[in-house]
């Protein structure tokens, strides 16, 4: 994803168009009318369950008062997934043929990360990555397959790229296997560095010819995915939430985390989804950038969900922590999620230095809300909430429709 041009669009196909077997060709980047596919929607459910696995056990960490240990575990884990998924979005935006070797080279993939999911509470208790490992193999070599299919329906520059970039993901899957073999202590940080090489593929790869992406195609695709993360989110903190009243009868200091994280939740919807996103990755420089950046926000979305488990697990007397870590479990991950949203969306769409400061003063007061002991994840919701009232205010001011068209700012 470099400033390369684009190449030249590539006709779509007709809808109903599908067969057995035909050439992994472009698609076109202006192509009219092109949303998710059903396919697509199911690669990002199956997906979200071991988001939710992987949200389990950093509960379960956190609860047990080794909060360190997993966090770094949950984000070792959550970049397999993450990285998995966005690879393949991309790709898709840019080849997907729906064919049927498509469709099954994906259910593959599909299958890949429900392995994984099946090893994330083995790397969380024991440091044992061999499933997991596994797992993320199914689903990259999965991808390079695709890649080697696009390199032999395409000539020139672009054959190079899907070359590149099938060589470039297997390579790194063998490097992964420095986590099977490497001293505990030395694994994070080997983990650092074959994230880093994961990441510089795709530049390396389109540095002389860049895929065509699709940018409605694309900002859907995470808008999606943002949604399913956030749903999950809720229902984990439901489920706590239920319970702690059906096991402890705490429905009177429950209700004030159910009310908060809902309200916080409905913020973080409201203010993600309140900006066009799709007119700012208007180049391959823009759309790096903010593709990388949402590893936070899917992270911290999700982490906001198992932050919710925790402040209720302490709650009711079922975690071994303080009021505090508990309240910081759920203010730290919402905080980082608002200001993540504000680098890759909102700032790109406001409009003087008091819009710009709804967001960063936002989460400053939510981090503030950590301190006001068993109300704090309620008033971090009130925060949230009355932070989405200012931006519309803001938005809608007529100073602002004076100095053009209105923009809202979550």
């Amino acid at each position: 994803m470099t400033s390369s041009p684009a190449p030249p669009p590539v006709p779509s196909r007709r809808p109903g168009s599908r067969g057995a077997l035909r050439r992994l060709r472009a698609r076109g980047r202006d192509e009219a009318h092109r949303t998710a596919s059903p396919l697509e929607l199911f690669f990002d459910l199956c997906f979200v369950v071991a988001v939710a696995q992987a949200g389990i056990e950093l509960v379960h960490s956190v609860a047990e008062g080794h909060a360190g240990q997993g966090i770094l575990d949950y984000a070792m884990v959550f970049f397999a997934l993450w990285w998995a998924w966005m690879n393949f979005t991309w790709f898709a935006s840019a080849y997907d043929n729906d064919d049927v070797l498509y469709r099954v080279v994906t259910l593959v993939q599909i299958a890949g990360v429900l392995v994984l999911a099946a090893g994330v509470s083995r790397a969380f208790e024991d440091h044992e990555y061999l499933v997991v490992w596994l797992g993320y193999a199914i689903m990259r070599v999965a991808l390079a397959a695709q890649w080697l299919r696009a390199a032999h329906a395409a000539g020139g520059p672009e054959r190079t790229t899907a070359l590149r970039y099938a060589g470039g993901v297997l390579a790194c899957q063998v490097g992964w296997l420095g986590l099977l073999f490497l001293p505990e202590g030395a694994r994070p940080w080997w983990f650092l560095v074959m994230a880093l090489l994961e990441m510089c593929v795709p530049p390396f790869a389109e540095r002389d010819h860049s895929t065509p992406w699709h940018p409605r195609h694309i900002a859907e695709r995470y808008g999606l995915f943002t949604i399913i993360v956030l749903g999950e989110t809720i229902a984990a903190a439901t489920i706590a939430v239920k319970s702690g009243i059906d096991e402890n009868d705490a429905l009177g200091e429950l209700l004030p985390i159910a009310a908060g994280g809902l309200l916080v939740i409905f913020a973080a919807w409201w203010i993600y989804f309140v900006v066009p996103i799709h007119g700012h990755l208007r180049t391959n420089r823009q759309a790096f950038l903010w593709g990388y950046g949402h590893y936070l926000v899917f992270a911290s979305a999700a982490a906001i969900g198992a932050g919710l488990e925790v402040a209720v697990e302490q709650t009711v007397g079922k975690a071994h922590i303080s009021t505090l870590a508990a309240s910081a479990a759920v203010t730290l991950p919402t905080a980082l999620y608002l200001l993540t949203v504000w680098a890759l969306h909102s700032r790109h769409f406001k409009r003087g230095v008091t819009q710009q400061l709804v967001l960063p003063t936002t989460a400053l007061l939510v981090i503030c809300c950590t301190f006001l002991g068993h109300w704090a994840v309620f008033a971090a919701g009130v925060v949230c909430a009355l932070s989405v009232a200012a931006g519309e205010t803001l938005a809608t001011r007529p100073a602002a429709r004076e100095s053009g068209p209105a923009t809202r700012t979550g």
